[in-house]
C-alpha cells in the first residue's frame, strides 16, 4: 500500500471540476511541462516553497528559523536567497502574514479521506463527489486508487482529470474504477503537442480510444491557449477525432478559456512565465471555436 501522497491542496465545494459540488484533491507532481500552466506548484514531485514579497512585514521570524540561512536581515532589509534554500518549510511555519509559504505535504488516505467525507450530503444532493487533479494524478498512481476505493466505500463517486499521458495498460485497472474521467487533448499535431507540453501526443490519443471502449463516462477538454491551441484548424481536428469515435459515454468535447491567473504563482517561485501578461479569449471568439467544434456533429460545451 502506498501510505502517502504529495498533496498541494484540498478545495471543498468546488464547482467546476466535474457535475454538482465537488471536494478536488489537488496531486503534485506532472509527467508534462505545458508552458501555459497556470498550477506551476503541482509541477515537481517535492515540496516547495513560495516567497511573496508585498506580504513580508519585516518581522524577521524566519531569519531565526532558517537552518540554512537563506532567510537574512541586511541593512534592516529581508533577504531571500532561493539559491542556497533547502525548502525545509521552517519559516513558513512561523511566517503568520504569508510571506512564506509551503505548497504540497505529505498526507495520509485517512486525512484525504476525514476532508472529503464532511461533505458527503451536498454530494448526495447535488449529484456531486470527489474530483481527483493536479498536477498529474496519475504520476502517484498507486495512492490514487487506494483513496478511490474508500470513496465508493463510503458511497462516493469519484472523478478525475488527467492528461492520460502513460501506457495505457499501466493505468487501465484504476480508470477502470472511476466514474467520470475528464481528460485533455491539447493539441493534434504531435509535434506541436511537443513543442507546447514537453511530449508527442500517441500515448493520449490511445488512451482516449480506449476509455472510449471501456464505456466509463468521459469529457474531452481543450485549454483555449492564445497561440498555442486556438487555432481553427486545431480545434476542427481534435472534434474529427473525437467525432470518429463509436463509444456512446462521451458526455461532450469541452473548450477552457486560458486562466492567466498564475503569474503570482510563478513569481513566488521565482520562474519565468511564458505567457505572463495574455489574455484570454474573447467570448466572441470562444463561441466561434466552439461553432467550429460543432460542426463535426457532436455536443460541445465551453467554460
Amino acid at each position: 500500500m502506498s501510505e502517502t501522497a504529495f498533496i498541494t491542496e484540498i478545495e471543498r465545494f468546488a464547482l467546476n471540476d466535474g457535475p454538482g459540488i465537488r471536494t478536488s484533491v489537488f496531486f503534485k507532481g506532472c509527467n508534462m511541462a505545458c508552458k501555459w500552466c497556470h498550477n506551476p506548484e503541482t509541477i515537481s514531485l517535492r515540496q516547495d516553497l513560495h516567497y511573496y514579497a508585498n506580504k513580508c512585514i519585516s518581522c524577521y521570524k524566519c531569519v531565526y528559523a532558517c537552518p540554512c540561512k537563506a532567510q537574512k536581515r541586511i541593512n534592516n532589509i529581508h533577504r531571500y536567497f532561493k539559491n542556497i534554500c533547502v525548502k525545509c518549510g521552517k519559516c513558513a511555519d512561523i511566517c503568520y502574514a504569508g510571506a512564506m509559504a509551503v505548497s504540497g505535504k505529505k498526507m495520509t488516505v485517512d486525512q484525504v479521506m476525514e476532508e472529503i467525507v464532511q461533505d458527503r450530503s451536498y454530494y448526495q444532493t447535488s449529484g456531486g463527489g470527489v474530483t481527483l487533479t493536479g498536477g498529474e494524478v496519475l504520476c502517484q498512481l498507486e495512492f490514487a486508487s487506494e483513496l478511490t476505493e474508500r470513496c465508493h466505500q463510503e458511497g462516493i463517486s469519484v472523478g478525475i482529470e488527467t492528461n492520460l499521458n502513460f501506457p495505457w495498460e499501466t493505468i487501465q485497472p484504476f480508470i477502470q474504477k472511476l466514474d467520470l474521467v475528464m481528460c485533455d487533448m491539447k493539441l493534434f499535431d504531435s509535434e506541436s503537442h511537443k513543442h507546447w507540453t514537453g511530449v508527442e501526443n500517441q500515448q493520449i490519443l490511445e488512451s482516449i480510444r480506449q476509455i472510449d471502449a471501456l464505456g466509463i463516462p468521459y469529457i474531452v477538454r481543450t485549454p483555449v491557449i492564445p497561440g498555442a491551441t486556438d487555432s481553427n484548424e486545431n480545434i476542427r481536428a481534435i472534434a474529427a477525432f473525437l467525432a470518429g469515435l463509436q463509444g456512446e459515454k462521451r458526455m461532450y468535447y469541452e473548450l477552457l478559456n486560458f486562466n492567466p491567473l498564475g503569474d503570482s504563482k510563478y513569481d513566488s517561485l521565482g520562474l519565468k512565465n511564458p505567457f505572463k501578461g495574455v489574455k484570454p479569449l474573447s467570448p466572441f471568439r470562444l463561441e466561434e471555436l466552439k461553432g467550429i467544434a460543432s460542426q463535426e456533429g457532436i455536443l460541445v460545451k465551453t467554460e
